[in-house]
């Protein structure tokens, strides 16, 4: 039987959940200065909406979302990983949200159940995209929208067969599979596929795109010039927004 690689599997290890916690705790870590800003301009106003967060980690999205500033009516996050919903659970306590345990590639849920779809820096740890963006479009309401972000195909191009980056040469573009890559100290396999693939993925599915981003750099969000100049170098993140 062939082992599926679930990315949320990496979390689970205490050693590698820790290192990535501390991470995300530097100020300009490329979460929050390139891809999160990004995102809440994909998504919009979320005011009254039900929203779904796949592979929501720790939630704290979650709760902002729900939060004064945004006011959405409710979430619901999906995870794989036991830490990662532990902590998503302490994220959201006394909100109107819900964390259902679940990788990706099993999770399913009721047709027209919610009003925006959303996912981080999740998607390239699937290799069967095609079926999960047919359940997105199942349980999205009409007129809902599905806008996610995953790492650049330019990055996952250039992960090489060791797990250890040497250079940043693209090569073997239009190869798809699971590339390997050392990360915080473990390994992990993100699924490289071209940009085009995620565009035809999502028309299969039914969706219309709307917008497609590449994590350009913008100044307000950094606090160092050197760490804004070194991203603009090369697109870390590749974003896709599209309509039910």
């Amino acid at each position: 039987m062939r082992l599926v690689n679930r990315g949320s599997d990496f979390y689970d290890n205490e050693a590698n959940f820790e290192k990535y916690m501390e991470r995300r705790q530097w100020q300009e870590n490329a979460n929050d200065t390139l891809e999160k800003p990004i995102m809440l301009e994909l998504i919009g106003d979320v005011t009254g909406k039900s929203v779904l967060d796949l592979g929501c980690g720790d939630a704290k999205f979650g709760a902002e979302l729900l939060g004064a500033h945004h006011r959405a009516a409710r979430y619901t996050g999906v995870e794989g990983s036991v830490n990662m919903v532990d902590a998503a659970h302490e994220s959201v306590k006394g909100l109107n949200a819900e964390i259902k345990q679940a990788f990706l590639e099993d999770w399913n849920d009721e047709a027209q159940t919610y009003d925006v779809a959303i996912s981080r820096l999740a998607i390239h740890y699937i290799e069967d995209i095609d079926s999960l963006f047919q359940k997105v479009y199942h349980t999205l309401k009409d007129g809902g929208t599905f806008s996610f972000s995953v790492e650049h195909p330019v990055i996952t191009s250039t992960l090489q067969p060791s797990g250890t980056r040497t250079n940043w040469i693209v090569d073997q573009y239009f190869i798809e599979g699971f590339r390997e890559q050392q990360w915080l100290g473990g390994s992990v396999k993100k699924m490289h596929r071209a940009l085009e693939s995620y565009y035809i993925a999502l028309q299969k599915a039914g969706f219309r795109v709307e917008h497609l981003r590449e994590s350009t750099p913008q100044r307000q969000h950094f606090v160092n010039e050197e760490t804004y100049l070194r991203r603009q170098r090369i697109p870390l993140f590749l974003f896709l927004s599209a309509r039910k």
